[in-house]
């Protein structure tokens, strides 16, 4: 399921493909996020030919609650419920578990939570989840864990990571003795945990590895420690996980973080920030951010970057953008966050073109500097 094509020389660097039956995903990667079954502002078509995504997210908690599985089953699927037939991946609910702490209640069963939509109970399981991604039918389904926030007792990290495990190993049992509903193969992922302690990141990267998930993933980390502490734990944690799996780091992040941690070795991404930062009126360019809320662009009337293939940067002068979020228009919301996610998706294929032709390790850190720069 997933190929290593090239190792970079000097980074931990690699470019790679994992088949999927809705197609296959060039890896690094960046994920869009689309928790209720939608990337915010940005249709199917578009996300599929301007911004050029090959995976997006959607959230089984939130999927759970609304539209709800037996609506879900009825249209036969996510991919089906939403209209696109490229490969999904869906979250366990596990980070709400983090999250929504004041209004859940965890146990060795599961995690129970009060609804945020009509405050009803519902308790999360590692079968059931198992179970509701059966019927979302994702091609890539993640594990129920608990991620511990930051700062934490090294006492409770190592608790909520010894739980995470037992429910891994339910989860991935469950996994293996039911069977998909819709005719093509799903995958599942584990997540190691362990805070910012590297005995436990190593120990529970060993025990994820143990349980032959078809990929794993860096959880726990993106949750309020500093930037240069959560790239010294992913550095360390790619050490200790398998070569011929994907390797994915959830909730993360900036175009500069993608570049360093592609560096330590993981395959893939996902993040809220292009478009939630976008709906603020932050534009990421390969020159540097831009705040176009700013009234130093009201005047410029000119389009951003006629090279780069976005509308906005092709076709709009940047006073009409700085217009259009100024004054809260849906338009500038969708061309925002179409050309950010346009950017970060060109920005992966530069990377995997670097990566290729060995010369990532002199690339990248120029790279980070100029995409971390104000505008």
């Amino acid at each position: 399921m997933f190929t290593l094509h090239h190792e970079s020389s000097q980074t931990k660097a690699r470019t790679g493909t994992l088949k999927t039956d809705h197609g296959e995903i060039q890896t690094p990667i960046f994920m869009p996020v689309g928790t209720l079954g939608t990337v915010k502002a940005v249709n199917q078509d578009d996300l599929l030919k301007k911004v050029k995504a090959q995976i997006i997210l959607g959230n089984t908690y939130h999927l759970y609650l609304r539209p709800g599985n037996d609506i879900m089953k009825a249209a036969g699927g996510l991919h089906q419920f939403m209209g696109w037939d490229k490969p999904i991946l869906t979250d366990s609910g596990g980070y709400q578990i983090f999250s929504l702490a004041d209004i859940r209640d965890l146990k060795e069963k599961g995690a129970t939570f009060q609804s945020h939509i009509d405050g009803s109970k519902h308790l999360f399981t590692p079968e059931n989840v198992v179970d509701t991604q059966r019927i979302l039918g994702s091609d890539i389904m993640m594990i129920l864990d608990e991620c511990p926030p930051y700062p934490a007792e090294r006492d409770y990290v190592e608790n909520s990571m010894e739980l995470t495990h037992r429910w891994a190993k339910r989860g991935r049992e469950h996994f293996l003795k039911t069977d998909p509903l819709y005719g093509h193969n799903q995958m599942q992922f584990g997540i190691v945990q362990g805070g910012v302690h590297k005995d436990l990141r190593k120990l529970s990267s060993e025990y994820m590895a143990s349980l032959d998930f078809e990929g794993l993933a860096i959880g726990g980390l993106s949750v309020g420690e500093p930037t240069e502490l959560m790239y010294e734990i992913t550095d360390f944690n790619t050490d200790h996980l398998p070569k011929s799996k994907p390797r994915y780091l959830m909730g993360v992040g900036t175009p500069a973080n993608l570049l360093q941690n592609v560096a330590y070795g993981v395959d893939m991404f996902d993040c809220v920030m292009p478009t939630r930062n976008a709906r603020n009126g932050m534009i990421f360019t390969r020159n540097g951010k831009i705040n176009v809320r700013n009234a130093k662009w009201k005047h410029h009337h000119q389009p951003l970057d006629s090279d780069f293939p976005s509308e906005l940067a092709q076709k709009y002068n940047m006073s009409y953008i700085h217009h259009l979020i100024r004054s809260d228009e849906i338009l500038g919301l969708e061309l925002t966050s179409k050309h950010n996610l346009t950017f970060y998706l060109w920005l992966m294929e530069q990377i995997r073109e670097q990566i290729n032709n060995d010369t990532f390790a002199e690339w990248y850190p120029k790279m980070m500097e100029t995409v971390d720069q104000k505008i």
